[in-house]
């Protein structure tokens, strides 16, 4: 058999695109779901913590405790539910009616007014540890509002500090969410694309036909994953027209290094695809086997949702064999920041690895698997 022969490749990838082009459901898959995807948990996933129930017991029906529910209420983040009869706070604690509650006693306004100091008591659903810490860090802004508004005494400062966030002036939580979902719909999309695509051959037996004919292995590879590489970087692009026109995701870096960290990250995940194809050679299997190695690590330990530097060091390290993981650092440092090659050494670095290793190794697997 002759060398590598890059027309045998194209022969090769050229029916793949036929085969493509023959299965609409494909294409639908490739080009329509990514964006769907990214459109629909863009807009449910929203990590801002607003319209918390609050349950109010008061007991002193003065005017300053009148005011202290409207500040409460005027932040924003608060929404007063109507009393049950028969449930006080704590049972509306219980049951979920309300997620905090705020505790006013009696001769609460006697006391503001006449000048002394009094307090309110505030409780907190602590179930749900994200909203509890979200919420607490509301309570010093509520809390200079009522002693300014109750008392009309302003807040000495004995340091002023002025709060800047950089890169994403505003807090929005679309601007961060949306470029690492992103990266977790392509990489799970190029992962399942190439494992069932090249799993289907195996069970069809067109895998064993063409290897029958004078074709290295090198050259069935390539021409299987160029067509669907090509077909994830499209959706790579509507995804971007998604978040850029229907986000309003700023976009601070270069285009062409945005590029180049998809095509490392397209490699690999299509690699990935390939050596699950090869190990399992079943459609069901090898979905299953996508979806567990393609879609938990990207979500749970990627720094998608979790940062990776408060996990514990073995998931540190851990963290440091997956893709998803430099690629959204490398796709959140582009889009929000403008980083250069230089300040995404590492990242670059380590998808190029990862990409490499993982096609060499998912090359070296389907050789063996055939000899």
């Amino acid at each position: 058999m002759s060398g590598f022969n890059i027309h045998r490749a194209y022969s090769i990838a050229r029916k793949e695109v036929m085969h493509i082009l023959r299965d609409p459901f494909t294409l639908a898959i490739a080009l329509g779901l990514p964006v769907l995807l990214v459109t629909f948990f863009g807009y449910a996933i929203d990590f801002e913590v607003r319209e918390i129930n609050l349950a109010v017991s008061d007991r002193d029906k003065g005017p300053s405790a009148r005011r202290l529910k409207e500040i409460f209420l005027s932040s924003g983040y608060f929404h007063l539910v109507d009393p049950v009869p028969g449930l006080g706070p704590v049972a509306m604690l219980d049951s979920g009616r309300a997620a905090a509650a705020l505790f006013i006693e009696p001769g609460f306004s006697k006391k503001i007014q006449g000048g002394s100091r009094e307090e309110a008591q505030f409780v907190m659903d602590g179930s749900d540890n994200s909203k509890a810490a979200a919420v607490m860090g509301y309570l010093p802004g509520v809390q200079q509002a009522a002693q300014a508004k109750l008392t009309g005494a302003p807040v000495r400062e004995f340091l002023s500090a002025e709060t800047r966030f950089l890169y994403n002036p505003e807090l929005n939580s679309r601007w961060f969410t949306v470029p690492g979902l992103a990266a977790i719909i392509i990489g799970l999309l190029a992962i399942l694309l190439t494992a069932l695509t090249v799993a289907r051959e195996w069970e069809n037996g067109s895998m064993e036909l063409l290897l029958s004919t004078p074709v290295r292995p090198l050259e069935i590879i390539i021409g299987k994953l160029a067509p669907y590489g090509v077909l994830v970087l499209a959706g790579v692009f509507f995804v971007y027209l998604v978040s850029r026109v229907v986000f309003g995701v700023p976009f601070e870096g270069s285009h062409f290094l945005y590029l180049a960290a998809c095509l490392l990250f397209v490699t690999a995940a299509l690699s990935q695809g390939l050596l699950i194809s090869v190990l399992t050679r079943q459609q069901q299997v090898a979905m299953q086997f996508s979806m567990m190695s393609g879609l938990l690590p990207s979500m749970l330990l990627s720094g998608f949702i979790f940062p990776v530097e408060s996990m514990p060091k073995f998931f540190q390290y851990l963290t440091m064999l997956l893709p998803p993981r430099w690629f959204m650092a490398a796709a959140r440092g582009i889009t929000l920041k403008g980083a250069n090659l230089q300040e995404l050494a590492l990242p670059f670095l380590a998808l190029g690895l990862l990409s490499f290793g993982m096609l060499a190794l998912a090359i070296k697997k389907f050789k063996t698997d055939l000899e």
